[in-house]
């Protein structure tokens, strides 16, 4: 059992790396893509002024999103993967990964920017800044210092970014007046890969625009450099605590998966999920027992009394159940029992009412009369989504056992225990439900995707804020880190509880083994 555990679990690997990489794919080609969510974070669209090109090759860089797409996902797969190779991230107070600072978009090598001396000149500006910078000795001081190097080289970046946005507008200009349209890319820009190609006349009235927007990209891309130098010193000297393990120190650790930022709220993926899952958890461990405590008995029952009154009544009415849609009974449960015009018995929506927190834990008696507690309250928001959760299920797990069960009704063996004169409770407990047990853990397994990820309808319909509401926020903002989040977490576990089945599978039925 341990080898075959161990290859599932290593064969799990490439499985999660397929999954995500479809999502991740699926993301990037959907309308807007990540810059969707990206441009939901920065507020919208580009700020007014100035040549809107220029503000989306700065909003494209801010979001590495000019990289190829298995560069991107490449870098999204390393952060969540807890093997780390390279300089261990830092963890600042607010919980968000500081990784080393990422390169310097790629020169365009105009003019003297690719000259001797002008590399000279770049490579001194940079040990000049290094030199200059001193780590301050206290930590809150180093972090202080930090983020202030950190918003010094975001500026200069996107001074960076914007001159050699300008210039490839320049160059693109040039080119169309010489007739080297074909140069020009779809944003109506020259990019660096074609200027190789590209005929130069010193002499055109044009070239002088250029010449200039070369040189203010010179010196654009020599203070970045050296802004950049000082925030690697900075980073070095450690002004947060360091995130994981380390292995082989500068070359590989062990951390807890980066689940990322999210954009939209400008808070960890990661602890919008801890706030989150306790709640659809809470909900979902109430209710699948219920589901199992009704249905598995119901569908013996059912199967030991093929074509009693209680099988035909039983079928119905959970058939009967199973046919009415969740969002129709949701809403006739919050208008009929709910609605104060009618019963009112009922909250319309959350898991707690406003006073709650100054509520007791227990139920009590006191002066003002009886008070429910805060855990009476809980279960009184409760029962409205539960009931919604549940019913459904009834129908699909006692047909199942009940469909199960008649199948091993059927077999040798249990004629042979009649004819033994075993007892009939024996026959159907001990034979006949446990032949019966594996469709039933297949669906048991199948249980615990859907408790992390939620239930979309009842939890948007009750107002609960759950995975399922987180999800579907994070759908129609293009939260992009939490979907991707989400699709890991949900397909660590289905791959856990697809193993657990078959450790239950030999665990049921002596015959399955996996030697």
């Amino acid at each position: 059992m341990l080898p075959y555990i161990s290859r599932r679990l290593l064969f799990m690997i490439p499985t999660l790396v397929g999954m995500t990489l479809m999502v991740y794919t699926l993301i990037a080609l959907a309308p807007g893509g990540f810059s969707a969510s990206a441009s939901a974070a920065a507020g919208g669209g580009a700020p007014a002024g100035g040549d809107p090109r220029i503000a989306e090759a700065k909003f494209r860089d801010r979001f590495l999103l000019d990289e190829p797409l298995l560069t991107q996902y490449g870098r999204w797969l390393a952060r969540v993967f807890p093997v780390k190779f390279g300089t261990r991230a830092q963890v600042d107070a607010t919980g968000e990964r500081i990784y080393w600072p990422a390169s310097l978009p790629e020169m365009i090598a105009v003019g003297d920017a690719a000259s001797p001396a002008e590399v000279q000149r770049l490579a001194e500006s940079m040990a000049a800044a290094r030199a200059s910078f001193h780590a301050a000795e206290p930590e809150l001081q180093r972090q202080a210092q930090y983020r202030q190097v950190s918003r010094e080289a975001k500026t200069a970046r996107e001074s960076l970014v914007g001159a050699l946005a300008q210039l490839r507008l320049d160059l693109a200009e040039y080119a169309a007046a010489t007739g080297q349209s074909a140069l020009v890319d779809s944003r109506g820009e020259l990019p660096a890969s074609r200027l190789v190609a590209l005929r130069v006349d010193t002499a055109h009235e044009l070239w002088s625009s250029v010449a200039a927007s070369a040189r203010v990209a010179n010196d654009a891309y020599a203070k970045a450099s050296a802004a950049r130098a000082v925030l690697e010193a900075s980073f070095e000297s450690r002004p947060f605590r360091e995130a994981g393990v380390g292995v082989i120190p500068g070359v590989l650790s062990v951390g807890a998966p980066d689940l990322g930022w999210s954009r939209t709220k400008n808070r960890p993926v990661g602890s919008l999920i801890l706030e989150a899952l306790p709640v659809t958890l809470l909900i979902n461990v109430v209710a699948f027992p219920l589901i199992y405590l009704v249905a598995i008995p119901a569908g013996m029952l059912a199967a030991a009394r093929r074509g009693s009154l209680f099988d035909v009544l039983s079928g119905g009415v959970f058939i009967a159940l199973w046919s009415i849609p969740v969002v129709w009974a949701g809403v006739l449960a919050i208008g009929f029992l709910a609605s104060n015009q009618y019963l009112g018995l009922f909250p319309v929506a959350g898991l707690h009412a406003t006073d709650s927190a100054s509520m007791p834990f227990l139920p009590s008696w006191g002066a003002a009369g009886f008070a429910r507690g805060w855990l009476l309250d809980l279960v009184w928001h409760l029962v409205l989504p539960v009931t919604c959760l549940v019913y459904a299920g009834f129908a699909v797990l006692s047909r199942q056992t009940r469909a199960a069960m008649l199948d091993n009704f059927n077999a040798d063996y249990v004629r042979t225990a009649k004819a033994k004169g075993v007892s009939r409770r024996d026959i159907v407990l001990r034979h006949v439900f446990r032949n019966s047990l594996l469709p039933l853990i297949t669906m048991f397994v199948s249980i615990f995707p859907a408790m992390l990820s939620g239930s979309v309808v009842v939890e948007k319909i009750f107002s609960v804020p759950g995975m399922g509401s987180l999800m579907l926020e994070a759908i129609s903002l293009h939260d992009a880190e939490m979907m991707l989040a989400n699709t890991v977490m949900i397909g660590c576990v289905s791959l856990l509880a697809l193993l657990l089945a078959d450790i239950l599978y030999a665990v049921a039925d002596p015959r399955v083994s996996y030697a």
